[in-house]
């Protein structure tokens, strides 16, 4: 039986992922509410970045209480909520 691909992440250029990491480092000092487009998931993630760990290279958002520890290299792209 064959296994089945899983599609390969899209490869982003620096500029494009210092502008994520930017905009992200302005949601946070701003304790803005983001919505995150992540690779891989159906819905996006929603909520306040709460702590971004350098050292896993996950973003920390917090929504209704709990915790979503985010990879930072599969966050495509970064919005805030129209409502």
């Amino acid at each position: 039986m064959a296994k089945a691909k899983v599609p390969k992440r899209p490869t982003r250029d620096e500029f494009v992922l210092e502008e994520i990491g930017n905009q992200l480092v302005e949601a946070q000092q701003e304790q803005s509410e983001v919505v995150l487009t992540v690779w891989g998931r159906e819905e996006a993630t929603r909520g306040q970045i709460v702590k971004m760990d350098s050292r896993t290279g996950k973003v920390h958002v917090e929504s209704n209480g709990e915790t979503d520890k985010v990879p930072f290299m599969d966050i495509m792209s970064v919005n805030y909520p129209r409502d």
